[in-house]
């Protein structure tokens, strides 16, 4: 089982710009999706974005697209979610979590992902 540590979150004006992390304890990401989630004061958690295992490949929530940039680095055994162009209404806890990859591509359905990290804050304010 793969289980994500997420770092990386903090306050920044709206147009700027956070890298969020989340530490893998598996040595090969590969074998897994992992996924990016977040939920607002009042709102249910939503899925942001999901790379997948073998290939890479990313899919993204629709308001995020051109902003937010999922990505790993197999070396540290880390999956990024880059962040620009922030806006207030991006202001949530942002959780990582992961599922054994199917090799198909990865959606963002939350019941799929069977380990999850603690959360960082992300507020987006001026």
């Amino acid at each position: 089982q793969l289980q994500p540590v997420e770092s990386g979150g903090g306050l920044v004006q709206p147009g700027g710009s956070l890298r969020l992390s989340c530490a893998a304890s598996e040595s090969d990401l590969g074998y897994y999706d992992i996924g990016w989630f977040r939920q607002a004061p009042g709102k249910e958690r939503e899925g942001v974005s999901c790379i997948t295992g073998r290939t890479s490949s990313p899919n993204y929530l629709d308001s995020v697209k051109g902003r937010f940039t999922i990505f790993r680095d197999n070396a540290v055994k880390t999956v990024y979610l880059q962040m620009n162009s922030l806006k207030p209404e991006d202001t949530a806890v942002y959780y990582c979590a992961s599922k054994r990859s199917l090799g198909r591509q990865c959606v963002l359905d939350q019941p799929l992902y069977r380990n999850w990290g603690q959360g960082t804050q992300v507020t987006v304010s001026s």
